[in-house]
């Protein structure tokens, strides 16, 4: 099996050895890091699967970088870690997203319980962008009618109604229902419907667009 890999940001050398000891001895591979720009030139975030930092650091703090991620799309996990954390930090860092926010000196157990919360959280993420990637794929594969049907169905209208607001008849729109169902590999209405919430939440594709 593959090692899960930590990236650690700190620019405190012997925090940085520390934590890398007890990351490794626990099985996890280990990417420390100095500096968050050392951070930024050296990794894809979306691949990042968890994010141990600093708040406090020269140039671009922890904050600071979880707000450069946040801005570029990129969901990663994020545990804190602080000499000198105040509840107002907490909140703004939880509320942008952080799994979790520890006061140095760090508990080992409370340290490997948050990075084992935040590689749980990225598996996560990882098999919903994969599953709306797969909606995706399957949705742009749909004629223009058949996205107005799968439009129509998953707002709960009944074939007849649909049939009269497209101009069709009610064995055709029963016809292209069949094929929504099919090619969007949905085995009910309700998977469908999750389905289709998935690519709007999540891609931002309109069911109206041809």
């Amino acid at each position: 099996m593959e090692q899960t890999i930590i990236h650690l940001v700190d620019d405190d050398s012997w925090v940085r050895e520390a934590l890398s000891r007890l990351l490794r001895s626990e099985g996890y591979e280990v990417r420390a890091f100095g500096s968050a720009a050392d951070f930024l030139d050296s990794c894809l975030a979306g691949e990042v699967e968890c994010l141990l930092l600093d708040i406090a650091m020269p140039g671009i703090d922890g904050l600071e970088l979880q707000r450069l991620l946040n801005r570029s799309g990129a969901m990663v996990p994020i545990v804190f870690l602080t000499g000198h954390g105040d509840i107002p930090m907490t909140v703004q860092a939880v509320k942008s997203g952080a799994v979790d926010f520890l006061t140095k000196p760090v508990d080992d157990s409370e340290l490997l319980r948050a990075i084992k919360q935040a590689v749980d959280e990225a598996s996560s993420t990882r098999k919903i962008r994969e599953k709306t990637n797969q909606a995706n794929a399957r949705f742009n594969q749909l004629t223009p009618r058949e996205k107005e049907v799968m439009a129509a169905v998953v707002a709960g209208k009944p074939n007849k109604i649909i049939a009269a607001e497209l101009g069709a008849r009610e064995q055709t729109v029963k016809v292209h229902r069949g094929r929504v169902m099919t090619k969007m590999a949905a085995e009910s209405l309700v998977d469908l419907v999750r389905i289709a919430d998935r690519i709007t939440m999540m891609k931002s594709i309109s069911l109206t667009e041809a």
